[in-house]
């Protein structure tokens, strides 16, 4: 099994962006925390980041035929893209969305997530920990 992280705008400013919030754990550090849980499962996980809408939309599309599940962190991109939200729906590849924060305990754009609706579950608020547990929950759901 295989799975793609995908990782949206800003995320790649974790440990240092907004620590209170965010905490202080870098994106490197949670990528190698789900390659390594990966391991444990049994799956395979490819990791990538970018700030770039049409670039997260590209990495989207190309992943049909080749992963099993996605698991994407759209960071800001979530409460704005519509095109994410249609190549998610478009590749009928399952999707977790992850938040590190509850999004819906913060302000109020925050609370409008675009792409929820074509994606299999919601892991919200645990900080890093969100990302292996959305990890688990995937690969649960597709054995």
């Amino acid at each position: 099994m295989k799975i793609l992280l995908i990782n949206g705008a800003n995320l790649n400013m974790l440990g240092t962006r907004e620590p209170e919030k965010y905490g202080q754990t870098s994106l490197s550090d949670i990528e190698d925390a789900v390659i390594s849980k990966g391991c444990e499962l049994g799956v395979e996980v490819d990791v990538w980041q970018s700030n770039h809408e049409g670039e997260i939309v590209d990495k989207i599309q190309s992943a049909k035929g080749i992963y099993d599940g996605i698991l994407i962190n759209a960071g800001g991109y979530t409460h704005t893209s519509v095109v994410i939200r249609d190549a998610i729906a478009a590749v009928q590849i399952p999707t977790v969305e992850i938040h590190m924060t509850n999004i819906h305990a913060r302000e109020e754009f925050r609370h409008t997530s675009l792409i929820s609706g074509v994606c299999i579950a919601q892991v919200v608020g645990f900080k890093e920990q969100s990302y292996l547990l959305a990890l688990e929950g995937i690969v649960r759901l597709l054995k």
